[in-house]
């Protein structure tokens, strides 16, 4: 009850600063509206950013040789971005994939491994993307520092991460916890928590130094095509919206900061943080006759249409995923 009274004080908070910074950037009236040819783009990057993110799970899993059918591969991304809405700083989505692909017969080992992968290979494309803006567009000083400090968060938790599994993967878990874990009371029950997860992420450590270079060279690919999709939709919505001149340089590289910005938020949905980031940083780039059409329409195009069709396909799942990470924690901390 608390996580969803959290959860819904979350999205009130974001509905009310969106209806604050839509009316404080259309001082002469505001209009939504927005002609069928932007929709129709907007709508088709949006799959193409779900097709290619799903692509890349599938060819992750290849490089990792196992297999995981695309419409698996669907499911898993679209009920991640569910679950992590729903969860203070996007706690739940790694949970809702790993369900997911846990019910749809993965072993636990290999689901791991590919959304391991997956995250390396998103880290990588990442940075291949922000050089790619950097090296197209004439930035400011505080936009290159938000760009790049994004990829270095990233970088620095996905290999961090790695290097955590490589540490545990080498180090041989015995039976009965050494002095160290009884002094931090991991014994019993969460002895045998941490036998079973160090041995998996073993599993995990091995599969990914034996990847196949090929299907992975295919999965960033996938990659970068999905990061670098989704920062065209807010272009698309700015020019269907006004034939004043705005640089294209900001429409690019804020929504970037902003939407990798939000995983650090602890409030479900962002608590209304992205669209205050949103007018601050382009309250006075975009017109504003066009202002409040273009915040309203990004954001339904960059979050409220992954909650949608997340809820519709692997909603149940997501809930579940995030209950039995909560109930497992409970556990640890019970035993």
């Amino acid at each position: 009850m608390k996580r969803w009274l959290l959860t819904a004080a979350s999205f009130a908070a974001v509905i009310g600063v969106s209806v604050y910074a839509v009316l404080s950037g259309a001082p002469h009236g505001v209009d939504l509206g927005l002609p069928i040819r932007a929709h129709l783009l907007a709508f088709a990057a949006f799959a193409a950013e779900v097709a290619a993110r799903a692509l890349k799970l599938t060819w992750s899993a290849k490089a990792v040789r196992t297999e995981l059918p695309y419409t698996t591969a669907v499911r898993t991304s679209l009920g991640g971005d569910f679950g992590a809405s729903i969860t203070p700083a996007r706690m739940g989505a790694e949970p809702a994939r790993y369900l997911i692909l846990a019910e749809a017969g993965i072993a636990a080992s290999d689901a791991m491994v590919i959304l391991y992968t997956e995250l390396f290979f998103e880290m990588i494309s990442l940075a291949i993307v922000v050089v790619g803006v950097a090296m197209l567009f004439k930035l400011s000083g505080g936009a290159v520092v938000a760009m790049f400090g994004i990829v270095g968060g990233y970088a620095a938790f996905v290999l961090g991460l790695g290097a955590l599994g490589v540490v545990l993967a080498r180090r041989r878990i015995g039976d009965d916890p050494p002095t160290w874990a009884l002094r931090v009371r991991l014994h019993g029950k969460r002895w045998a928590f941490v036998q079973r997860w160090v041995g998996r992420i073993r599993t995990t450590v091995d599969a990914f130094k034996a990847m196949r270079y090929g299907w992975a060279s295919a999965s960033l690919l996938a990659s970068v095509v999905h990061i670098a999709v989704r920062f065209t939709i807010l272009p698309i919505l700015v020019y269907s919206l006004t034939t004043v001149p705005v640089p294209t340089a900001p429409l690019v590289v804020w929504p970037l900061g902003i939407i990798f910005g939000a995983a650090v938020v602890p409030a479900p949905g962002g608590g209304g943080a992205v669209e205050l980031a949103f007018r601050a940083a382009l309250g006075q780039v975009i017109p504003p006759d066009a202002f409040g059409a273009s915040l309203v329409w990004w954001r339904f195009y960059t979050f409220y249409i992954y909650i949608a069709l997340g809820a519709l396909v692997a909603g149940n799942t997501a809930l579940r995923a995030v209950r039995e990470a909560e109930e497992v924690e409970e556990e640890f901390e019970r035993a």
